[in-house]
């Protein structure tokens, strides 16, 4: 039980330092995606860091099963290299009985990975999907802050308004705009009015108009001194449209009691997704006990990078056979079990590898000596 304990203990930590800094790569990355869209004036920036939180356990669902499968590898090449398992195994401790010290806190990661995929994931993305979905909804000067420039959509401009009254008037506001017309679009526009605002179109599919008064339009090149100067009782630029809501929830928004009383293609597959998460932590960790074993003078890093390759291998499996079974095919729901089957039977072949290596010689020399006397 001392054993047992110490094993697991080292597992658990190894997991969740891994995944700490897995999730640390991914969310930062996905948070600068956001945050590249905020600086363009597509979404409020305010609403970033509750959709990196909504999105946090679909992250979590992916980052688990391989920070498991590399905590197995580094604690237990440790184990190896500090010959930390060669006493282990002098004091009788069997394979057997390692494979059991490992799937116990397997079932538990596979637990929460169970938990995480079928329950809050989905949960998490339908509330980040919503944030997103009104982000697309918003007018195009909904974002505007009195003394900040604000980027037009589509990079076509930046205006800036001194003051934002209550009834949503703009005071003292400077548009800078290419003029599409213009050769190689090199003229610049800039034009200043006292006061703007939003004219909202009745048609909610139609664009909405930045509205100036009693202003001044300045069309020219930069760095010539040629510029037309044209006054002006009332100027409207065109905004860009909002984006139509999807009529559809995305797939991975729905709940898993609702994907299972589905018949659709894109349902079944999402729902049989969900379920194999789970199944690849047991199946990885099985994997991952006979490549740990290294020589300590190999290194506990020796076999990392081909037991890697092996997992993505395992992970693009997968999500091809999910992409086959959301077009339709039947038969790949089959395959995308047979893979966890497959990998398994790679498994039992890795713990049986120095038997199946030892049979694999003894065959060869008899076949070599069937063919000296047959010669």
């Amino acid at each position: 039980m001392l054993i047992f304990r110490y094993i697991a203990k080292d597992l658990l930590i190894s997991t969740f330092a891994v995944s700490g800094i897995l999730l640390i790569l991914v969310a930062s990355g996905r948070f600068v995606k956001y945050l590249a869209r905020a600086a363009a004036g597509e979404m409020d920036a305010g609403v970033l860091l509750a959709i990196i939180g909504y999105r946090l356990p679909g992250f979590l669902e992916l980052i688990l099963p391989l920070a498991f499968f590399l905590g197995i590898l580094l604690s237990y090449g440790r184990l190896y290299v500090q010959s930390e398992m060669t006493v282990m195994r002098a004091c009788g401790m069997s394979v057997r009985r390692l494979v059991v010290y490992t799937m116990i806190p397997a079932v538990f990661v596979a637990s929460i990975v169970a938990w995480l995929s079928l329950d809050v994931s989905p949960s998490g993305m339908q509330k980040a999907e919503a944030l997103l979905l009104a982000q697309k909804e918003r007018g195009e000067l909904d974002g505007l802050i009195a003394g900040h420039f604000h980027p037009l959509q589509g990079g076509r401009g930046v205006t800036y308004t001194e003051e934002v009254t209550k009834q949503k008037e703009m005071r003292d506001v400077f548009l800078a705009e290419n003029n599409p017309d213009a050769v190689e679009g090199k003229q610049l526009v800039l034009v200043v009015a006292p006061t703007g605002h939003v004219r909202v179109s009745p048609d909610p599919k139609e664009a909405n108009f930045l509205v100036l008064e009693d202003g001044y339009r300045i069309e020219g090149v930069p760095g010539n001194a040629d510029y037309q100067i044209t006054r002006f009782e009332e100027y409207g630029q065109r905004l860009s449209k909002p984006e139509e809501p999807r009529s559809r929830d995305k797939v991975d928004t729905l709940a898993t009691g609702a994907l299972m009383s589905s018949t659709l293609p894109s349902h079944v597959a999402t729902l049989h997704w969900r379920l194999s998460v789970p199944v690849l932590v047991l199946v990885v960790a099985l994997l991952a006990v006979p490549l740990s074993k290294t020589d300590p003078r190999q290194g506990r890093f020796a076999k990392t990078l081909p037991a890697v390759i092996l997992y993505m291998v395992y992970l693009v499996s997968l999500s091809g056979a999910r992409g086959l079974v959301e077009d339709g095919n039947a038969v790949a729901l089959v395959l995308m079990w047979g893979i966890h089957i497959l990998f398994l039977g790679i498994a039992v072949l890795l713990f049986n590898w120095s038997t199946v290596s030892a049979l694999f010689v003894r065959l060869s020399g008899v076949a070599r000596k069937t063919v000296g006397e047959q010669s």
